[in-house]
């Protein structure tokens, strides 16, 4: 073993700051107690090479675009701590945690304190931890030990399975169109956090670094018998900065993450609609007609849909694509066509990139206003590849930039009705890392910054839309980022190329989104980039993508087809009949993107997020929750019309809500996948609200109100709170909102349920729908009144 020589020194105590410093060396420490269950550590050199951070946000809905000071911890509660300390050892306790730092060489140990016990959850290496004074080489360095016991979790979008262990990927936003949805890395987004859980001792922690470097995650790949079992995190400059988060279980983990990155946003009801899109109607040269036509064609095939996606084609300038330019060839008249979407109730989501071509009308503008990022000189404009020509990212740190992408915003798309940004291609792919940005007036090279572009360009577009339309939530939709994304978007994962793989692998991607903080988002219904789907693939693909917040059919198919919802008519029923039912959830989902942006839970999750006590539910699969009631269980192969699926350990089982069957939880079991289908699992003693009207492309601004009741199989209560407000305007946050409380109490003879709202907001509705499993033999009692059996077991009441 390697004898270190870097003796670290307590220098100072205060303020839940403790500080350190090498000996014999420029190297600090400074360890900050931030909550009972959340420490964090800071290792630099002299002084910090990045002073502000944009991605911790505690708590928040927004910061200043300048970002937040690094070594402010003002927005954390700051508890009580024992300190003990000697020239070797420094010991840190909360109530939760306990860390002991081994002073030659600042190496930790973290133990949980649970039940009376103190129980180790994370160690680094015993040898050569941190790259201290260089002593590695160049970049930032972490090494902790591994255990063939621990399971991985998260780093946001990748591919795979949703488990880690023993696989390396790198952090780092590229343009991957048509990825392998299995090994493709890198991908589009930059999130470098991950959970570990201990299979032995079931204890979760994540670790969170507050750093923008493209950088290494090696999860036990690399092997090196001088140094035993060991993962570690390599970044390429910047400084170490980490945060431990203590769970204990993986929910509890994914959650404070959620908090420490700030709130996720809360999007008008309209977001959750069907969305169509495709690059081929704006690249078409009757652009104009082509959207035309799809209105049309929704109403003739009786298609709801809410949005519709404007792809970049609307900025063309003969073959190439100029941001904030209108082609008036392909659309004589945007005001017209953006008035015949709203008059048919479909709002418009317009294609933004960051990168303006060298012969972009306006590009002489700003490179003379030194608006672009910079080459390494800090004298001229970076030029990159994009697309098929050359062009220069703007640089969002400079705060003329900024405002100037906010004004175009403003001009060139909302002013002529334009609902939502959409906020594409912005992976910033420089790759000379020492390329200059502004940096709010304290130059910094992009390689340091990359990711922050992409959140800082949405950040401008929410700005503008939330100035131009106080009253209106914004939404948006970005598809590069990093930890802080959910403050400002809706995102979903890339250009996927279609084949089945994709639909299987892109859920578990979905996972590791869900997991790392990243709760709206969806992927490319029917595949981007690749061939057309095949019709049963096609129903496949939109039976997936009904359950995700995000639902959105878009596509770039090779042999120029657009896929459409009536792309073919012998599966067009199951299509239709997918997308309505979609309809029908809403209400559900509206209530998960609440809880999202106040209780940070997360509305995709793998099985084992709700039942961890359950060893079998981390066993790889194609299934997911849709919140806590939902067991989605998606065909995700040919040809596969009966599909087996594990129900998760459940005192009150699972009802298949397509045959009504019941079941005990613990098993697997086969159900019934015909093609007009999937499976679909609800928990048993759930209450699932619906849209219960009928709806139609005409009549989707319908909302009536019906619950669907899973009732305990023999004793047990269901509170359910489902929140209501009008959709659309911030008036939620004035208090002008209302819940609908069903509460539902059964023994084995009486289903007794009760319904009352309370809140400000007056609810279109004052009578609901109740509707229980049509083998449920007992007796019904809702607000008091005792009903008479029928056929349905339908129930009309008024809300108490």
């Amino acid at each position: 073993m390697i004898k270190e020589n870097y003796l670290f020194k307590l220098t100072k105590n205060e303020d839940n700051v403790i500080d350190f410093k090498l000996v014999e060396g420029n190297t600090y420490v400074k360890v900050f107690v931030l909550e009972e269950d959340i420490i964090r550590f800071l290792m630099y050199e002299k002084e910090l090479k990045l002073d502000r951070t944009w991605l911790v946000a505690p708590g928040m809905d927004d910061i200043e675009k300048e970002g937040r000071n690094r070594l402010d911890i003002s927005p954390f509660s700051k508890p009580e701590y024992i300190l003990h300390y000697d020239d070797l050892t420094c010991t840190i306790e909360t109530s939760k945690i306990k860390l002991v730092i081994n002073l030659n060489g600042m190496k930790t140990t973290w133990y949980a304190k649970l039940n009376g016990s103190e129980v180790k959850f994370a160690s680094d290496r015993k040898t050569q931890a941190y790259n201290i004074e260089g002593s590695l080489g160049k970049g930032v360095f972490h090494y902790l030990e591994r255990s063939i016991n621990e399971q991985y979790y998260g780093l946001g979008e990748k591919a795979g399975i949703a488990e880690r262990h023993g696989r390396s990927f790198k952090m780092m936003n590229v343009d991957a169109m048509g990825y392998d949805a299995e090994t493709t890395d890198p991908l589009y987004k930059h999130v470098p956090f991950y959970i570990t859980r201990n299979k032995e001792t079931g204890i979760s922690f994540g670790i969170f670094y507050d750093n923008l470097s493209t950088s290494i995650f090696d999860m036990g790949k690399e092997l090196d018998n001088y140094h035993g079992y060991y993962r570690y995190y390599y970044a390429e400059d910047g400084d170490l900065d980490y945060y431990i988060i203590l769970g204990p279980k993986i929910k509890d983990v994914t959650q404070k993450f959620s908090y420490l990155t700030g709130r996720t946003i809360f999007p008008p009801k309209w977001s959750i609609g069907y969305s169509g899109s495709s690059m081929h109607y704006t690249d078409a040269p009757n652009a104009q007609e082509r959207l035309q036509k799809f209105i049309e064609l929704c109403k003739k095939y009786d298609i709801p849909c809410d949005s519709f996606h404007l792809s970049s084609g609307y900025t063309s300038i003969g073959k190439k694509r100029y941001v904030f330019n209108w082609n008036r060839d392909k659309f004589p008249s945007p005001e017209d066509i953006v008035n015949y979407y709203h008059e048919n109730g479909v709002k418009l989501c317009a294609n933004i990139k960051p990168v303006l071509l060298i012969d972009h009308p306006m590009y002489k503008e700003l490179e003379e206003n030194k608006m672009f990022v910079r080459d390494k000189t800090g004298e001229k404009t970076e030029i990159v590849q994009f697309w098929d020509d050359l062009g220069a990212y703007v640089d969002f740190t400079n705060p003329k930039a900024y405002d100037w992408w906010k004004k175009q915003v403003t001009e060139k798309l909302l002013k002529y009705g334009i609902d939502s940004t959409w906020n594409d291609n912005n992976e910033y792919e420089i790759w000379d890392n020492d390329a200059k940005a502004y940096g709010f007036g304290k130059e910094i090279s992009i390689g340091q910054i990359r990711p922050l572009m992409s959140l800082l360009m949405m950040k401008a577009s929410y700005e503008a839309q939330k100035e131009y339309n106080p009253h209106i939530r914004p939404y948006l939709i970005s598809r590069s980022g990093c930890p802080g994304m959910q403050r400002y978007v809706q995102t979903w994962s890339g250009d996927n190329r279609t084949c089945y793989k994709t639909i299987k692998f892109n859920i578990k991607m979905g996972i590791g989104l869900s997991l790392s903080g990243i709760y709206n988002f969806g992927h490319d219904v029917g595949g981007f980039a690749g061939p057309a789907p095949e019709p049963e693939m096609f129903v496949r693909w939109v039976q997936n993508g009904i359950f995700y917040p995000r639902f959105t059919i878009h596509s770039w198919n090779d042999d120029g087809t657009a896929t459409e919802p009536w792309m073919y008519p012998e599966v067009l029923p199951y299509i239709r009949q997918a997308i309505k039912f979609r309809v029908k959830i809403t209400p559900y989902i509206y209530n998960l993107l609440y809880r999202a942006h106040e209780y940070y839970e997360p509305i995709i999750r793998p099985t084992f997020y709700n039942f961890e006590n359950d060893p079998k539910t981390f066993e790889d699969c194609d299934d997911f929750m849709l919140g806590d009631d939902m067991l989605i269980a998606s065909v995700v192969e040919k040809g596969q019309y009966e599909r087996e699926v594990y129900l998760p350990k459940h005192n009150d089982g699972w009802y298949d809500y397509h045959t009504g069957l019941w079941y005990e939880g613990g098993q697997k079991v086969k159900v019934p996948a015909p093609l007009d289908y999937s499976p679909l699992l609800i928990r048993g003693g759930a209450i699932i609200p619906i849209n219960d009207a009928d709806i139609t492309f005409e009549t989707k601004s319908r909302d009536e109100r019906g619950f669907m009741i899973f009732p305990h199989k023999h004793n047990g209560r269901t509170e359910f709170k489902l929140y209501e407000d009008d959709g659309y305007t911030n008036d939620y946050k004035k208090g002008i909102f209302t819940f609908v409380n069903v509460n539902m109490d059964c023994d084995d003879e009486k289903i007794n349920i009760k319904i009352f709202a309370e809140g400000k907001y007056k609810l279109p509705y004052d009578v609901v729908r109740i509707y229980l499993p049509k083998s449920e033999a007992r007796q019904i009692i809702i607000n008091g009144k005792t009903f008479d059996k029928n056929n349905e077991n339908i129930y009309e009441t008024y809300i108490g």
